[in-house]
């Protein structure tokens, strides 16, 4: 069996992410080069790689590009590892909303695949998790409306958000000490909440409260959807959770909803409500470091006959990012799509 020539593109927080999924992928793997702004070594799970310099001609030969998410690399190379031959699976937001790039997430829409020309881009971190989660029970019955709440980790904006929750946190907790000075957020994120991710548009809304809707639309081809999203960024270190409400077309139970979901690849459900089973719903504690997206908390809205709450949690880093990118890459490869 063929191996593949891969080449992962920044070593940030998903790139190192990128690299830990490539040590466990089942994909026949050649070789793994790994890019950046700047030469250097970088050590990943006990194994050091040798990171050279983007430049276009470093894709000669590449037969899969995974790009970690940084969008200025995205718009100078991904194209250009296209033409030298490299299927480009970008975690950037960069190409997700044009029309001829699929927008995939392999438990969901994988036949998308089948249509792209070079370029595949992999969802946001919060749309990921809620459409895994919402994909079988839209097949049982159509959506019609979405609420969704995210209560988002650090990780999902990098390395220099985990050092400053950390920082703060020790300064406020253990030194008692006023934390002035931020960088990743423009106000502390240690003891607090933000509601703001991303930039406002004229609506109020923001950027990646966008992004959930629209790719939310692309993912599951129904713009019909009505879906309003709200993203705060909570001082987790690591895995994003959401409340998520829909209103379906047809009534479905909240027994109904988990039988569904248990037999949903990806899915793993941690739902048993009952005053006697003391914790029956995830956390990010449970999700941290997994593969599956985690759901519990299924209840049925006594006010709205169709009504269904869940509760979502995932790691964003792994499903939201780096595992969701090389899931793409090895159904493409069960698909026969790779090395054409």
């Amino acid at each position: 069996m063929k191996g593949y020539n891969i080449a992962v593109v920044g070593v940030g927080a998903v790139g190192e992410e990128l690299l830990r999924v490539l040590s466990q992928t089942s994909l026949p793997i050649n070789d793994i080069k790994v890019l950046a702004r700047a030469s250097r070594e970088v050590e990943v799970e006990g194994r050091t790689y040798s990171v050279r310099e983007t430049k276009p001609e470093e894709f000669d030969g590449v037969d899969i590009a995974l790009f970690a998410g940084t969008e200025r690399a995205s718009e100078l190379f991904a194209k250009e590892a296209v033409k030298r031959g490299a299927i480009v699976i970008d975690n950037s937001a960069t190409f997700r909303l044009e029309r001829d790039v699929p927008l995939v997430v392999p438990e969901v829409n994988p036949e998308d695949l089948d249509w792209h020309k070079g370029l595949i881009a992999n969802p946001n971190c919060s749309t990921i998790q809620m459409v895994v989660a919402l994909k079988p029970l839209y097949d049982r019955s159509r959506i019609r409306r979405i609420f969704a709440a995210t209560y988002q980790a650090v990780s999902g904006t990098g390395r220099d958000a985990i050092a400053e929750l950390r920082q703060q946190s020790l300064l406020q907790l253990v030194h008692s000490e006023e934390v002035k000075m931020t960088y990743a957020y423009p106000y502390r994120i240690a003891f607090n909440l933000i509601p703001q991710i991303g930039s406002f548009n004229d609506l109020g809304y923001t950027s990646e409260e966008m992004k959930m809707v629209q790719e939310t639309h692309k993912i599951l081809h129904d713009p019909e959807i009505k879906i309003t999203a709200t993203c705060v960024r909570v001082p987790v270190f690591n895995c994003h959770s959401e409340a998520v409400y829909i209103e379906t077309e047809e009534k479905i139970t909240a027994e109904e909803a988990r039988e569904i979901l248990r037999r949903a690849p990806g899915i793993k459900v941690i739902d048993e409500p009952s005053p006697l089973s003391g914790r029956s719903y995830p956390m990010p504690i449970d999700a941290d470091g997994r593969d599956e997206v985690f759901v519990g908390r299924i209840r049925e809205d006594p006010f709205v006959e169709r009504g269904l709450h869940l509760w979502i949690v995932a790691d964003n880093l792994r499903k939201g990012a780096a595992l969701n990118a090389v899931q793409i890459a090895e159904e493409m490869h069960r698909r026969g799509l790779l090395g054409k």
